[in-house]
């Protein structure tokens, strides 16, 4: 299978193709996957070299002209490098843009700390107006790359990872969906993290909602679960840990409620790895999950017995 990161030129090229405000900046990082679409549309294919700043002060140049623009590399270069041209050029210009990242928490972890970023949600998160995509499937990359670049003149983040769930969910890059009805709590899975979600939650009775659109968070869709599911909810974000724990107690404010925030720990693991030994030292396998849902959901019993 194809990686979400495949998808993202061949999409993107082909939506130069056919709209003429959307424009590609890059900063190295990705650039070859655009050498045909380059030679077909030069004016609207930038090259800045690893300049990540002015990559997001071109995006916003090239917006406030009425272009579509899309900026990418990896998220710790796109996000958190140049978080204040992101606050400044795009957020306090009311400049819309589509920054796509790539290397998630921890896609790569030979390239070390400086190429993971579990903190680019909670980020962006201290800004106004942004829409997250957080998709878990190739397909789901595809589908919401387009609803990006689709969205006006919106600020717009499109979190592509090398994890993905075995199969595409028919996202509509607005709401949760509900995969799994129970009546003993809510399991809030975003993006890749479905698939482990349903491993570790296979014989509970557990309510579990998938997320891929994460800002704008669907409080409507957690507060319909929660009426039959009750009211504990945990959420597991393939980030920092706790970045929507906010989000989930503002939904349910004005009900007696437990949230619970698993995620990507703040503790630097710095010893390389691979993929899965970094999501297991996070306690985001499937066994590690099915632990901790089952004791926070095993206390809620406790408590009310």
């Amino acid at each position: 299978m194809d990686s979400m990161r495949d998808r993202f030129a061949p999409v993107v090229t082909r939506l130069l193709d056919e709209d003429p405000r959307v424009a590609v900046v890059l900063a190295v990082v990705g650039a070859d996957g655009f050498t045909e679409a380059g030679r077909r549309h030069p004016d609207r294919v930038v090259d800045v070299g690893i300049r990540e700043q002015l990559l997001v002060g071109a995006a916003s140049g090239m917006a406030l002209t009425g272009m579509r623009p899309v900026a990418h590399t990896f998220a710790s270069f796109l996000v958190e490098r140049p978080f204040e041209q992101i606050k400044l050029d795009l957020g306090h210009q009311d400049a819309g843009a589509v920054l796509v990242s790539a290397a998630a928490s921890f896609d790569w972890p030979a390239g070390g700390y400086t190429h993971m970023a579990p903190g680019d949600v909670a980020l962006l998160d201290t800004l106004d107006g942004w829409t997250v995509h957080v998709p878990g499937h190739p397909d789901e990359a595809e589908t919401l790359l387009r609803h990006a670049v689709a969205a006006g003149d919106d600020k717009v983040y499109v979190r592509l990872s090398l994890q993905s769930n075995a199969a595409g969910r028919p996202v509509d890059g607005q709401r949760f969906l509900t995969v799994r009805e129970g009546r003993a709590g809510v399991v809030v899975a975003a993006g890749p993290m479905l698939d482990a979600v349903l491993a570790a939650t296979e014989d509970l009775d557990v309510t579990v909602l998938y997320a891929t659109t994460v800002r704008p968070f669907d409080a409507a869709a957690l507060r319909r679960a929660t009426a039959t599911a009750g009211t504990d909810v945990v959420l597991v974000e393939p980030y920092l840990a706790g970045t929507s724990t906010a989000a989930a107690n503002d939904a349910l404010a004005d009900v007696p409620h437990r949230v619970l925030g698993l995620g990507v720990g703040r503790t630097e693991l710095r010893r390389y790895g691979r993929i899965d030994e970094h999501l297991a030292a996070h306690g985001l396998d499937a066994r590690s999950l099915r632990e901790r849902i089952t004791r926070f959901t095993a206390g809620a019993v406790s408590a009310g017995a």
